[in-house]
């Protein structure tokens, strides 16, 4: 029997793949619980359509994620924040605070997640920061804090 995979099966195959499993593994579970349908032409070729459209969208994102590393990479992002006697923050600027600068300086939206800081800045100073844009895609950004 063929049947087209709709989620990952540990041992058998990826989403969307076309298998061949014993008769009764695939009546009995594979098609109840939803984890296979029938290969039929009409199904192998909606899952055809499928794998095509998850391709332009992962290219659309790799494009749009360019676009961004190139308008933000390499800008120096400045921070005004008060400071204590010893050139440290009071608090300190996260990635959050980063992401928010980044959306009103640069008119960008990235994702806190995206944004590579170890740990939050606490000093007055340059600091470069990595963002993942894109798993392809890397750009650095360098954030300069000062005393406001």
């Amino acid at each position: 029997m063929e049947v087209i995979l709709q989620k990952d099966v540990k041992g058998l195959g990826k989403k969307g793949e076309v298998v061949t499993v014993a008769d009764g593994y695939g009546r009995n579970f594979l098609l109840p619980r939803g984890l296979a349908v029938l290969a039929t032409a009409g199904n192998i070729k909606q899952a055809d359509l499928e794998k095509e459209a998850q391709k332009q969208k992962r290219e659309r994102e790799l494009k749009e994620a360019q676009e961004v590393a190139a308008r933000i990479q390499g800008q120096k992002l400045q921070i005004a924040t008060k400071v204590g006697e010893s050139g440290k923050l009071f608090g300190s600027i996260t990635s959050q605070e980063i992401a928010d600068r980044l959306k009103r300086q640069y008119k960008v939206e990235i994702d806190k997640r995206k944004i590579d800081l170890e740990e939050p800045i606490k000093s007055v100073g340059k600091h470069p920061i990595k963002i993942k844009l894109h798993p392809k895609v890397q750009v650095e950004i360098i954030v300069q804090v000062t005393e406001g």
